[in-house]
């Protein structure tokens, strides 16, 4: 343990106002806060800032206007351009012009519907500028889905583009944009269509319709407007997660906490500054391309890549390292899915051999749990610390990882780190509130009052956030299983309810996927607990073979074999399903509570937020098939 993440760790737990104090230094105010925190308002009361400001104004201000600020990479449409930070400016201030030429303005909820183009990062940060609320929804999501959302933030407008471009697939958003409306409850008064070079050209007949650039043209004369001065609890933004209730959640972001807690992370943890290249594999739709693409980068003064595109197949696994390589990447953040996806494809890592990986000397791993091999793979390969980390839509930046520029490069293929300052995981709770035995799984709990920059309330239903402290209360439930080992390494597991009780046993599926990740050929695989009526529950994998797997019976025995040999008969693993691909979100999530509705021959529903629709039938015909053998 280094000694200055020691410290910084014990002055955030120990004195939080002056530690947080100290990190409010790195943004500027327009009025200072009075103090850190309240437990009424929150982080730094009485302090107002802009956003935008501290992400483009105050470094073209500084003289370092002419460094890049933002680097589109499309391999999908071959477009890569670069835009300074005086470049940045004037598109920022652009919008915000013809924003404000709507009627936009200071707490106005706009929705954003759009794809991975320089016009949504212009977007969202003109709407901080006005003091405006923006909402990302990701672009491809269904109408009702949509639907959903505007309902909830009634928004005055909304933005969006004419395609979205997946890989080969390329999705015209205004069909899709005016079914939402059509089903929509609340009636946005205008949608602001950009249209793109590439793709179908969009109807914009209807009243309500405006194109972006005729927009743009007609308000190009007007002043563009200057930063307005915000609350520090003010919100930046909503953000959908999905609920249980299949409501979804709008964690709603605020401007004062949230800035401060990214700079910090930024300098300490990606050891990242002006300057400095970031890069992002995310969607501006997920609170990782929010914090990580779009603001983090930028209020730091350092270049963020914005890519549009898929890790194999735009046009082939060295997608990544081509594109770390053309922009001098330091820091790069992606999720295992994305690592697997390649190694699937380029197990012995020629490409990666080719190109290298250019001027990166970290990588960062997050979304979901990244199994010990995979990890083991890309250290291997790349020759570069990978560190996995974690943190959730809510939290809005790492709660556990290792703090690079710290000096703290501990880390252990497993485990998601050591909290970061700021958050104090002090105990893992069994399900009647009593601490666990060391190594011993339970629900993963972080001490409240939380950290600068984690969501305080859910848009339109503070009940709704306050429930996740009710549990236990003094504490904020994650929702996630794990456990903290001898070192003080914290593991997440996945879920709470990936606990699963066989005959009495409690099992952690999460144990049982890292060893089926580690058994030759498997490329990558999920197990759920499956109900049983003589156990209760029992466990079951899917796996997709590595290439170049000839027998897929004997990958299910390989697999069945590692898990008894190192959990024992007790983990009653006996099915596998060797299949050519699993569930997952579009943001890289394996979709395991669709997995265990199909083993269960439950009704199945293809969520909104599915990569690919076609593969649940897949998998329900090879559950069907083999429950006839």
């Amino acid at each position: 343990m280094s000694e200055a993440y020691a410290k910084a760790w014990r002055d955030s737990i120990n004195q939080p106002e002056h530690f947080w104090s100290q990190a409010a230094q790195a943004v500027d105010w327009m009025s200072p806060p009075a103090r850190s925190f309240d437990e009424a308002e929150g982080w730094y009361p009485g302090g107002t800032l802009n956003t935008c400001h501290n992400c483009v104004d105050r470094h073209v201000a500084a003289g370092r206007g002419g460094v890049t600020a933002l680097a589109y990479d499309s391999p999908v449409t071959g477009v890569v351009h670069r835009y300074s930070y005086a470049e940045l400016l004037d598109e920022v201030g652009r919008v915000a012009a013809m924003l404000a030429a709507l009627g936009v303005a200071k707490g106005d909820r706009v929705v954003l519907y759009m794809p991975m183009i320089p016009q949504t990062v212009f977007a969202m940060l003109a709407c901080a500028r006005l003091g405006a609320v923006h909402s990302v929804v990701f672009g491809g999501f269904a109408p009702l889905e949509l639907a959903k959302r505007i309902d909830d933030a009634s928004p005055t407008l909304l933005l969006t583009a004419s395609c979205g471009i997946e890989g080969a697939r390329t999705i015209p958003y205004k069909p899709l944009v005016d079914e939402a409306l059509r089903l929509a409850h609340h009636q946005v008064e205008r949608v602001v269509l950009f249209q793109r070079d590439t793709g179908p050209v969009a109807d914009i007949s209807s009243p309500r319709d405006l194109d972006w650039d005729t927009l743009r043209a007609a308000t190009h004369s007007d002043p563009a407007p200057a930063p307005v001065e915000v609350a520090s609890s003010d919100p930046l933004y909503i953000l959908y997660t999905s609920g249980t209730t299949g409501t979804p959640k709008g964690v709603v972001r605020d401007n004062g906490g949230h800035a401060v807690a990214l700079a910090w992370s930024m300098a300490n943890i990606y050891d990242i500054g002006a300057g400095d290249v970031f890069w992002a594999a995310s969607d501006v739709g997920w609170v990782v391309g929010h914090s990580y693409i779009v603001y983090a980068p930028l209020l730091v003064g350092a270049t963020t890549v914005l890519f549009e595109g898929k890790p194999i197949g735009t046009p082939d696994p060295g997608t990544f390292w081509r594109t770390i390589d053309r922009h001098g990447v330091k820091t790069f953040f992606t999720a295992p899915t994305a690592i697997r996806a390649v190694r699937k494809e380029d197990p012995d890592a020629t490409f990666l051999k080719e190109i290298g990986t250019g001027q990166c000397r970290t990588i960062f791993l997050a979304g979901e749990r990244a199994d010990p091999d995979t990890i083991g793979w890309l250290e291997d390969k790349s020759g570069l610390p990978v560190i996995d980390h974690w943190w959730q839509t809510e939290l809005g930046w790492p709660a556990l990882a290792s703090c690079v520029a710290l000096g703290d490069l501990r880390r252990k293929r497993g485990s998601a780190g050591f909290p970061v300052p700021g958050y104090e995981f002090a105990v893992v709770v069994d399900e009647g509130g009593h601490p666990v035995e060391t190594g011993q799984s339970g629900a993963v709990v972080i001490r409240a009052p939380l950290a600068p920059g984690v969501f305080r309330t859910l848009w339109n239903n503070h009940a709704g956030y306050q429930k996740n402290f009710a549990t236990f209360p003094g504490w904020y439930e994650t929702g996630d299983a794990g456990f903290i080992d001898d070192e003080g390494f914290v593991h997440i597991m996945g879920r709470t309810d990936d606990i699963i009780n066989v005959a009495g046993h409690r099992l952690s599926t999460g144990q049982m996927e890292q060893i089926v990740a580690s058994v030759d050929g498997v490329a990558e695989g999920a197990v759920i607990g499956a109900d049983d009526a003589i156990k209760g529950m029992i466990p079951v994998a899917f796996v997709v073979a590595r290439a170049g797997v000839e027998s897929e019976q004997a990958l299910h025995d390989a697999v069945i074999k590692a898990v008894r040999s190192e959990l024992g008969a007790v983990a009653a693993l006996k099915t596998c399903y060797v299949v050519p691909a699993l569930p997952k979100t579009r943001s890289g999530k394996i979709l395991r509570n669709l997995l265990r509705k199909i083993v269960n021959g439950e009704a199945v529903a293809i969520p909104p937020t599915i990569d690919d629709p076609a593969v649940p039938d897949m998998l329900l015909a090879r559950v069907r098939a083999h429950a006839e053998v």
